[in-house]
């Protein structure tokens, strides 16, 4: 009980150096990988901005040293920069990596596959459409669950004068 509030002098002096380096030292990293490192895109990258954020907390509270923490960073960031690379240069990479947006919703039916297979309800989809303040669902053209697991609500009035398939509301 006695530790609760207050150890040593010697602890806090530790995370505050500890912290520091390691804050600093993934600022850097994150500067030479590029924007993508901490970009939500998709589940993937989600992932990867989670698990930079464990490591640099067990630097922060000594749970590993500066050395192996760095070096966590370091393999995180490499990694996922790698697989970014891959999926850049192969469509089959891509694939692998990354899902595809799936079609919830198109002109006024929704796609009953396509919610068990996302594990969406349609009231999950409702509630999407009414926080783009949409108040009749005859005004939605369609709903899209992207790559990052953001819902997008297309409206009739976004593509009236448009000839629009269902690739073209897919990509948008």
């Amino acid at each position: 009980m006695k530790d609760l509030f207050f150890k040593n002098w010697e602890s806090l002096y530790h995370i505050l150096i500890c912290g520091t380096i390691a804050y600093l030292s993934l600022f850097i990293f994150i500067k030479i990988s590029g924007k993508r490192t901490l970009a939500k895109l998709n589940a993937f990258d989600f992932v990867v901005s989670v698990t930079l954020g464990s490591i640099l907390s067990s630097i922060i509270l000594l749970k590993v040293s500066i050395a192996e923490g760095l070096t966590g960073l370091f393999i995180i960031i490499s990694l996922q920069y790698l697989l970014a690379f891959l999926a850049k240069k192969s469509d089959t990479m891509e694939k692998v990596i990354n899902s595809t947006p799936s079609l919830l919703f198109y002109n006024g039916k929704f796609l009953n596959d396509a919610l068990q297979k996302e594990l969406i309800t349609k009231e999950e989809v409702y509630a999407e459409i009414r926080s783009y303040k949409i108040e009749k669902i005859e005004d939605v053209r369609a709903v899209v669950l992207e790559l990052n697991g953001d819902m997008t609500v297309v409206k009739k009035s976004d593509v009236l004068n448009k000839k629009t398939s269902l690739k073209d509301i897919i990509k948008e």
